[in-house]
């Protein structure tokens, strides 16, 4: 399989980390529950929907920036899908040297062939371009992420659309742990 995967929620178990930060912020003034709804819908969404202050979100980055790499944790069993893909490529959101590092630090580097991230130009998702500009390149088959938004473009161009952890229409397969991933068999 060729694979395109989102970052945040779906190869990293990232949420939790982002809402205990934006928690932080906050002082407490909104559930994290409420948080976590919002941030899955998107960031951006999130942001908005709480009116939540540029110098807010700057504040929230800047706790991000100090965090080790440590804090950033993979699921469970990906390491072993991504290693029967034959290619393995991401698009995010997040600006790419800092996914590069997370991947470095976690010995997955070498596990992708590119990353595109928010400094490379792309429109944001759910437009197609940047996943058109990889399924050209790598004859890709299918789409893994956790919420529509990543996968819509997928099912624009045709791609297998794999929903992690969540519920959606546009998938075409939904998963709850990467142990129970389609396309491999795990002992």
């Amino acid at each position: 399989m060729k694979l395109l995967w989102d970052f945040d929620g779906t190869l990293f178990d990232t949420y939790p980390l982002y809402v205990r930060l934006l928690d932080q912020v906050l002082e407490g003034r909104i559930s994290q529950e409420d948080l976590y709804n919002q941030m899955k819908v998107s960031f951006s969404h999130a942001f908005k929907h709480f009116q939540i202050s540029k110098a807010e979100i700057k504040k929230m980055r800047e706790l991000e920036e100090q965090l080790g790499m440590e804090a950033y944790q993979s699921f469970p069993f990906v390491k072993e899908v991504l290693k029967q893909s034959e290619v393995n490529v991401i698009v995010t959101h997040k600006e790419r040297e800092m996914v590069e590092k997370v991947l470095e630090f976690h010995g997955m580097t070498s596990l992708f062939q590119e990353v595109i991230g928010k400094e490379d130009g792309y429109p944001r998702k759910p437009d197609t371009s940047a996943y058109a500009y990889l399924h050209n390149k790598y004859s890709l088959d299918g789409v893994v992420g956790d919420r529509d938004l990543d996968l819509i473009p997928g099912k624009e161009l045709g791609l297998i659309t794999v929903m992690f952890q969540g519920r959606s229409d546009v998938a075409d397969v939904i998963i709850d742990s990467y142990r129970d991933f389609p396309y491999f068999k795990f002992k």
